[in-house]
């Protein structure tokens, strides 16, 4: 479980010459009935993990539509707590890695050492925290380290060189490489800037890269993953999810993860 089943899911996944792909949900975005549900779509589209958002009321990294999610996620009373027990009366029938993309506040509050505990035993595999920087990383690092799950960092492309090469030395599980200037959000394009910098990723980095936010296309995510290892989509998910379009969801994920466009 943990940091070994995330890294082993996505080797995998690369074995079978295949991009990957992180999709994210919203967990109690309409409900946690319907999570489990969710979650076993996903996996049988192709998913090589889920990402699964905490709602939170001051969301900074997230755009307007990844925002009004957390807002309904929040109005049928989901929680943090309610999430990880929910996750561990399922863990037993789920077998895809599970990426918790969570804020330092619900964390802290519900008290560092045991949100670390809770996740490894709802099956967890893994966590992202973007609004906490490495300078300050240390405790949380320290409690995920000691129940083996992987803290996936996150680079931006504002970052000196030398920072992006610590960033990517200490990432576990993968590198989320944010390709975009601002918050989540489908995109039309991304910047000629983004190939070097995903590039440059590469070579930093010991585990996956996949590029994040602003991908909503199977044509974005070839050309992104042509310079890294895969993509990670959000809001265009949530989106199409919500609307209750499944299947293009699905044609979504099982496009982009063919190593050629015309596969």
């Amino acid at each position: 479980m943990g940091r070994q089943k995330l890294e082993q899911a996505l080797q995998q996944k690369q074995a079978a010459n295949q991009n990957l792909f992180v999709p994210y949900i919203m967990a109690g975005d309409g409900g946690l009935d319907l999570l489990e549900e969710r979650i076993n779509f996903l996996q049988e589209s192709g998913a090589s993990a889920i990402e699964l958002g905490i709602p939170f009321s001051d969301p900074i990294a997230d755009g307007p539509t990844i925002q009004e999610a957390g807002i309904r996620a929040l109005a049928n009373g989901t929680s943090l707590a309610s999430i990880l027990e929910f996750l561990k009366s399922t863990k037993v029938d789920r077998s895809i890695p599970i990426i918790l993309m969570t804020y330092v506040n619900p964390i802290y509050r519900y008290g560092m050492e045991q949100f670390a505990k809770d996740c490894a035993d709802s099956g967890v595999d893994g966590v992202i925290i973007p609004d906490v920087p490495m300078e300050e990383e240390g405790p949380i690092a320290t409690h995920l380290k000691n129940e083996k799950i992987a803290f996936i960092r996150l680079a931006a492309m504002t970052s000196p060189e030398e920072r992006l090469k610590e960033i990517a030395s200490k990432s576990e599980g993968f590198l989320y490489a944010v390709a975009v200037m601002g918050t989540t959000g489908a995109r039309s394009s991304h910047g000629d800037n983004v190939k070097s910098y995903l590039e440059n990723l590469k070579k930093y980095s010991t585990v996956p890269v996949l590029a994040g936010f602003g991908v909503s296309t199977v044509e974005q995510a070839h050309e992104l993953s042509s310079h890294c290892d895969g993509v990670i989509v959000g809001s265009k998910i949530v989106d199409l999810l919500h609307q209750g379009k499944n299947n293009e969801v699905k044609n979504l994920i099982q496009g982009s993860i063919q190593t050629s466009i015309h596969a």
